[in-house]
């Protein structure tokens, strides 16, 4: 852990500290990249956010709205995000390693039921003029894969991470290189990470 959080990495030509806490142990899987890259953004945003799943507020706190279907904690609306309609729009919408849960680590599973939230964030949630970013890890919703695999789904700007060895480094790649890699192999956790980014027009 230590020796981990000593390090960097680069994204978008950025140096990121690996992100290291004992709240779900982040220097064991993809949460040591991926929260340094979204908190860059949310820390500097000024506006309406949204967050689905609850992730960042175990590490941070600021002011924002967070839905989880499942975990249970003060300011959490529990609702499942296909059917989150909110009154008003979102300026900023992030979600950290949750969406690749939908539709398969829930009964009754439902393979399609990730295109159907995604869509659901874009056209009721998110305002005109604002920003999405999400992480989700490749390998364990082979639907989401296959979507983002083929480009039929709109993400926006796709950026791609490979972790690189067991003591958890990573690298910015291309999706022709973690196409195909798996989750929990060959190392535990996420082995290869998606980083969405989509800006809409006001």
């Amino acid at each position: 852990m230590l020796k981990l959080g000593t390090k960097t990495f680069k994204f978008q030509g950025q140096s990121y500290k690996y992100y290291c806490k004992n709240y779900n142990t982040t220097w064991k899987n993809e949460r040591a990249v991926e929260i340094p890259i979204v908190w860059e953004i949310v820390k500097n945003f000024h506006g309406k956010i949204l967050e689905v799943g609850n992730v960042l507020s175990h590490y941070y706190r600021f002011t924002h709205d967070v839905v989880d279907k499942y975990e249970k904690a003060d300011g959490v609306i529990n609702q499942d995000i296909v059917d989150f309609h909110p009154s008003q729009r979102y300026d900023l919408i992030v979600s950290v390693s949750t969406l690749e849960h939908i539709g398969v680590d829930e009964k009754p599973v439902e393979p399609k039921k990730i295109l159907n939230a995604i869509e659901n964030l874009k056209s009721n949630c998110l305002a005109p003029g604002g920003t999405m970013i999400i992480t989700v890890p490749l390998g364990h919703n082979s639907e989401l894969d296959r979507s983002i695999k083929k480009g039929s789904i709109d993400l926006g700007k796709q950026f791609y991470l490979q972790r690189l060895s067991k003591n958890n480094l990573w690298k910015e790649t291309d999706l022709n290189n973690v196409q195909n890699m798996a989750y929990d192999s060959p190392f535990p956790f996420g082995n290869a990470l998606v980083i969405a980014i989509k800006n809409t027009t006001g």
